[in-house]
């Protein structure tokens, strides 16, 4: 799985199954947002949006699993 961490104007890091890595924002369209999950397309890292949107659920049912009792 791929995620973008982090972007900076000259750079962006995305995680690559764990392991960080940097690319140039060149790379990737101008729609993605940090904490999207990527694909890689015709050498341009585009929004998976159904696995974004799985990931983003996780992360909020992992978030309310922590107040629920």
């Amino acid at each position: 799985m791929i995620i973008l961490e982090r972007i900076f104007p000259n750079k962006a890091v995305i995680s690559i199954d764990g392991a960080e890595r940097t690319i140039a924002p060149t790379l990737m369209d101008a729609a993605v947002k940090e904490g999207d999950v990527l694909t890689l397309r015709d050498g341009i890292y585009v929004r998976d949006d159904a696995a974004t949107a799985a990931r983003r659920q996780k992360i909020i049912n992992l978030q309310n699993s922590l107040w629920d009792e």
